[in-house]
Order: structure tokens, then sequence, then C-alpha cells
């Protein structure tokens, strides 16, 4: 199979754009679900918190501009971004989305435990960059509002049907513990008795220890503590209320 150009092609004949990276990363800080978000030290929009990205290169592809740009504008070390499991979200190619010109983004997510702060100075187009409480995020730039909701419902649905939330506990949690995570991502609360009785139904989603318990701040009973199981997927899916209490 022959890579020359078909007869007549003309590559000159469609109008450039130029296509684009974002990425939403959470992390879990102090019992609240946080975002990372750069500060935009040029225009458009200077001044205005957005998720860090950035162009994708010639010879580049969209993933590793996803790490490149991160690394770049957050301070991160390029070790810790290269580690990090990306999951790609869906594209942005609203024809306005982007006053400079027609611009296409590739967004990415992730939501990953044990999170440094950023540095003070990011690098490339952002001023500054640090962890924000996802219910304190307003007024993002460009359309990033949009993609950081379609984020979090994806990171939210992550949860239902695989493993993660116990990433974000101790190496040996109490039920307690792993319910706070769910409630945390989903903002959503979570009847006890029911969330128990699922977790422990879910074949492989956690193991008892034995003997180990620690208090809580009730006055019954130390509660047990568990660690996490050899599954990776939840098979039945741990499903969020349809109607749940947000919070």
């Amino acid at each position: 199979m022959s890579g020359a150009l078909p007869a007549g092609y003309d590559p000159h004949a469609f109008e450039p754009f130029a296509v684009t990276v974002d990425l939403a990363v959470f992390t879990v800080r102090g019992g609240g679900l946080h975002v990372l978000l750069i500060r935009r030290g040029q225009e458009p929009y200077a001044g205005a918190w957005a998720l860090p990205g950035g162009f994708v290169l010639p010879r580049e592809s969209a993933e590793a501009a996803a790490r490149r740009e991160l690394a770049e504008e957050t301070g991160l070390s390029a070790a810790l971004v290269a580690g990090l499991h990306l999951e790609q979200l869906r594209t942005y190619s609203e024809p306005d989305r982007d006053p400079r010109m027609r611009v296409v983004s590739v967004a990415f997510t992730a939501l990953v435990p044990d999170m440094p702060e950023p540095v003070a100075q990011g690098g490339g187009d952002a001023a500054h960059a640090r962890w924000v409480p996802v219910g304190e995020v307003a007024g993002l730039a460009f359309d990033h509002a949009v993609i950081l909701a379609d984020a979090r419902e994806r990171v939210g649905s992550k949860l239902e049907y695989t493993c993660l939330a116990t990433a974000f506990c101790p190496p040996e949690f109490t039920l307690g513990e792993l319910q706070a995570v769910y409630e945390t991502v989903w903002d959503t609360a979570l009847d006890r008795p029911n969330f128990r009785r699922k977790v422990l139904a879910t074949p492989g989603f956690v193991e008892a220890v034995p003997g180990a318990a620690r208090l809580t701040g009730g006055r019954g009973k130390p509660a047990a503590l568990y660690r996490p199981g050899p599954a990776t997927s939840l098979h039945p899916p741990l499903l969020r209320p349809s109607e749940g209490h947000h919070r």
C-alpha cells in the first residue's frame, strides 16, 4: 500500500485548525473533591482559572501533549505525570470555543490519590497552579466548565464499576472511610447499612483484616478494618442512588 497522496489531492484545500488538550485531574484532599487548575497568564482570559492544557505539537500525540502540558504548567515532576492513568474523556469541537482561531480539544481526565501541591509558578501560559475544591470553581476560561462537568460525571461513573475508591483510603480502612470517598466524589449522602451490605456482597472488593478494629467517633463497638481485595472491577457495579441527597 503506497503512502503517496492521490492524484489531484490538495492538502491546502481545507482550512487549517489547531488541536489542543485539556486535563481535568481530580483528587480527594481534606475530605473534599479537588480539581487541578491553572491561572492563565496570557490572553485570552488572562487572570482567569482554567484546566491545564495547551497545543499539540506537529509530531506529538494527544496523550503525549497532555502529559507534557501538565508537567509544564503545574511543575509536577515528569516522573509523576508519566505514571498517571489518563482517560480520554471526549473531543470538544464547537467552532467558536476559542477566540484565537478554530481549535479542537481532546480532553483527558484522571482521579488520583496522594497528589502533591503544584509549584507556585507554572510554565507556558500558566501564571499559577493549585488544587481548588470543586464546589468553589467558578468562571473558568473557554468551555472548561463544560469539560469539568463532563469529567466529574466520568470519574463518578468510574467509582461505580471499578475499585478505585480504595486507593483514597489508608492501607487498612473502615467501611465508613470507604463510604466517605464515595460520598465526596458523588456529592451524595449514602445509607450506611445499604452501602455496607453492597460492599461486602461484591466479590473481591475488600478483605477483612483478621482481628483488627479501629475506634470511631461513635459510642458503639470499634469498627472492623478492611484492605483492598484482589478485584479491579466491580461485579455487580456499585451504582449511585437515583435520587440521592446532595450535600
